[in-house]
């Protein structure tokens, strides 16, 4: 699995929510403050990718993610 990049969905892991995003690398803490998890960032490779710590999931809104940036 190449840096950054989070394990693949699992068909029977239900989100705990969904987050529609604008860039394909995304950090994740879990929210809620000191009862998060630590931030990692997650790098969607195709159109979403889950939190393997809170089971968020983000997807890349349509059209969103083509720029080369940094």
């Amino acid at each position: 699995m190449p840096d950054g990049a989070a394990p693949p969905l699992t068909p029977q892991v239900t989100p705990t929510e969904i987050i529609h995003v604008d860039t394909r690398t995304i950090a994740c803490d879990g929210g809620d403050g000191a009862l998060g998890h630590p931030r990692v960032f997650l790098r969607i490779a195709g159109e979403q990718v889950m939190c393997p710590y809170c089971s968020r999931l983000y997807i890349l809104n349509p059209g969103a993610g083509h720029a080369s940036g940094h």
